[in-house]
């Protein structure tokens, strides 16, 4: 939802966020990255709006920041901003949905597919998953947790972080930001 404003959107009418269902974003990404973060799907609220991480309360950006990613907490729509810092933002499905179960494992299984090709060309040294779930279900390791793991994506290793949703009660901002800290220490 483009303000007329560079940098900015408005918040969508309840509305246009239904009408983002099945929406795709484009990939924040480029050659060399120190990290390429990839989530399960956007939310109908990111789709809506046209940037990763938009919701208001996403605590993706804060916890990029706190744990030294970034000199300062960024906003979703510092595209530019976060790739000069070496970061990069893609999903593993493309697909906008109002909830990350509304995926079928068909879907996560074939963008791992997809994320080793976009590996293979930008070669970015590491992708973090965001969700022990979805790395579980997508690469096939039903007993895998979080932190460095043994698959590789072209030259780029993988890492698991915990899925930075507001619903992810299992980790509030602190243990979040610990653990992007534990990546961001291996960059």
């Amino acid at each position: 939802m483009d303000t007329g404003e560079p940098g900015q959107f408005r918040r969508p009418t309840p509305q246009e966020v239904a009408a983002a269902a099945g929406r795709g974003l484009v990939d924040v990404i480029g050659p060399g990255l120190r990290v390429l973060f990839c989530g399960f799907n956007p939310g109908l609220y990111s789709a809506a709006v046209g940037e990763h991480f938009a919701r208001r309360g996403s605590r993706f950006w804060p916890a990029l920041h706190r744990s030294g990613f970034t000199d300062r907490e960024l906003h979703p729509w510092e595209r530019g901003e976060l790739l000069r810092q070496g970061l990069g933002i893609t999903s593993l499905s493309n697909r906008a949905t109002a909830r990350a179960d509304e995926l079928t494992s068909a879907e996560l299984v074939a963008g791992v597919a997809a994320l080793a090709v976009k590996a293979e060309r930008y070669r970015p040294r590491w992708v973090a998953i965001l969700g022990v779930t979805a790395y579980r279900i997508a690469f096939v390791r039903p007993g895998a947790g979080l932190g460095p793991q043994p698959d590789r994506l072209g030259p780029a290793r993988v890492w698991v972080l915990p899925n930075p949703s507001g619903l992810n009660a299992h980790f509030p901002l602190p243990a979040l930001t610990a653990e992007f800290a534990a990546l961001r220490q291996e960059t």
